[in-house]
């Protein structure tokens, strides 16, 4: 199955992935995507197997630093943040659909599907070029959800919603995946993410 990423990038951000992704890849990790929100340029990586400790995020910002300095692709004042994908993590390879099946997950489409561009539902995976998911009867009909295939090459924007199930699954991960172990994912991320649900519940 290939793997590539889904790239959303445009802008000075798509520059940044030009550059980034070499050389995330010469240290063994890949890209999951470049983001710029103000002043600040994210580069969201992550190891094969979905690891991205402390010392990897230095590793990364100390390769890249000088890299965008000399390149010079944003030209006003930034401050570089790297960082892993998270719990409700963005989800933009087929093999993140297929690792995270059975949680939900709220899909944002580039080209709408049936007229419908965004899809919340529990993913089901991958198969043949689509992202299948259980949504919702839209006919209301019955309870019983319906299981629709989206094209994976039109999706804008997907990411997994932050629920109890992804909290539990986060922290099973946490001794087989090397997560605690100098990890950025680990108990006090997770913590924070239980924090966050709840003050989502809270006020809405």
């Amino acid at each position: 199955m290939a793997d590539e990423r889904l790239a959303r990038e445009t802008g000075p951000a798509q520059r940044v992935v030009a550059l980034a992704e070499p050389v995330l890849a010469d240290l063994g990790f890949r890209l999951v995507r470049v983001k710029m929100s103000g002043p600040t340029l994210q580069i969201m990586a992550e190891r094969p197997d979905g690891t991205f400790s402390i010392e990897d995020c230095e590793a990364v910002s100390q390769a890249m630093s000088p890299l965008l300095d000399v390149e010079d692709v944003i030209s006003a004042r930034y401050h570089l943040e790297v960082s892993s994908p998270g719990i409700d993590r963005p989800l933009v390879r087929p093999s993140d659909f297929e690792a995270w099946a059975g949680h939900e997950t709220k899909i944002e489409m580039a080209v709408p599907v049936a007229g419908r561009k965004r899809f919340k539902g529990v993913l089901e995976g991958y198969h043949e070029g689509e992202v299948r998911l259980f949504i919702e009867n839209p006919e209301g009909a019955t309870k019983e959800p319906v299981l629709i295939g989206v094209p994976f090459a039109d999706i804008g924007e997907a990411k997994l919603v932050l629920t109890d199930e992804l909290i539990e699954a986060a922290r099973a991960r946490l001794p087989q995946k090397g997560y605690g172990d100098g990890a950025e994912i680990d108990e006090d991320q997770i913590s924070q993410a239980e924090e966050s649900k709840t003050r989502s519940e809270d006020n809405g």
